[in-house]
């Protein structure tokens, strides 16, 4: 062989090289045919930074650092939220390239919208695992520079939800906020129970629950919605108030005195519970697949996600690839079928 031609087939080989790199393929299979992880992983959070969905996401990636979970790689977070969030899942719905690099936070807030607006369905993911299942509350900002609402400036109490009820039925408009999905679908719910329009209690969404605790801290919203994870320090610096658990049973510790909704009138309570999962392209690889399943895993047994857990009042649901798929697919059935009803 000239020299020509060895230099030629060597720049192919090493083409080769960096093309099975750059996918996550077969360079990162070792002899027992299993995955491990040789470069930077990318985390995929479709709600802007201090949300729930973002806090969670961070949770787990400095669970898997400290703990060692991912063969030394960084753990790359990416708040990627244009299109309400459709753009990041799409995203990940149609990855092909590095597909083995790159983690989806998704619950049931995104699956909504996405189903609703998109084409994109749970099949088009793979679905590694459930970690939990969050609740939300009514918070209030007594402390707002400012309060511009139509309730606020009639001089209607914003620790009492009660009251903003009634002064909805009698023409006084209230404003709640919140973040995209779930938020909305528990607002709806809300509503209903309530016997009000959009009209007398409307509602303000936001890019993360993070947004609109600022709103509401700004003096723009006379209630935001939130999880107990986003909501917790503005709680214990006294800047937020919780004024109505959105639970069958009231919350414990800071949140302690928010009642449910069957306790301030003749009303049943009303929950949306969340359901909070990682997700992968579905062009990841059978041994990637496993291999973050298992990290996932490990996660959920660790004593830092318990004491997460714990502290922000998640309920713990773990659920294992096989498991969580299942639950994503009935989900997604069960949301579809009462469209069309």
């Amino acid at each position: 062989m000239n020299m020509k031609k060895k230099l030629l087939s060597l720049s192919l080989a090493a083409m080769m090289t960096v093309s099975l790199a750059a996918c996550g393929g077969a360079s990162d299979i070792n002899e027992n045919g299993e995955f491990n992880p040789t470069k930077n992983i990318t985390w995929i959070c479709t709600s802007s930074a201090g949300g729930g969905s973002d806090l969670f996401t961070r949770k787990l990636s400095e669970i898997m650092t400290n703990e060692k979970l991912v063969n030394d790689q960084t753990i790359v977070v990416s708040n990627e939220t244009d299109g309400a969030g459709e753009v990041g899942r799409n995203k990940i719905a149609t990855m092909k390239s590095g597909a083995d690099y790159n983690l989806l936070t998704f619950n049931s807030g995104d699956l909504m919208p996405m189903v609703d607006n998109t084409k994109n369905r749970a099949e088009n993911f793979r679905i590694l695992a459930i970690m939990a299942v969050d609740k939300q509350l009514l918070f209030t900002s007594e402390t707002a520079a400012e309060h511009k609402t139509d309730y606020a400036k009639a001089g209607g109490d914003l620790t009492d939800f009660g009251a903003a009820i009634e002064a909805a039925k009698n023409g006084t408009y209230v404003v709640i906020g919140g973040s995209k999905g779930d938020d909305i679908a528990t607002y709806n719910a809300l509503l209903e129970e309530l016997g009000l329009t959009q009209d007398q209690m409307g509602y303000i969404t936001y890019d993360s629950t993070g947004d609109a605790i600022t709103a509401a801290l700004g003096g723009n919203l006379d209630f935001v919605i939130s999880k107990p994870a986003a909501a917790s320090q503005y709680v214990e610096s006294g800047d937020l108030t919780p004024t109505l658990a959105l639970s069958t049973e009231r919350f414990t510790g800071n949140l302690a005195d928010a009642p449910t909704l069957s306790e301030i009138g003749d009303y049943e309570n009303v929950e949306k519970p969340v359901w909070r999962g990682v997700a992968a392209p579905a062009a990841m690889s059978d041994e990637a697949a496993t291999y973050w399943g298992n990290v996932l895993g490990q996660c959920a047994e660790s004593e830092a996600w318990k004491e997460y857990l714990e502290l922000n009042q998640l309920i713990d649901e773990y659920k294992a690839t096989e498991e969580a798929t299942q639950y994503v697919a009935d989900f997604q059935a069960d949301y579809l079928a009462s469209k069309e009803g």
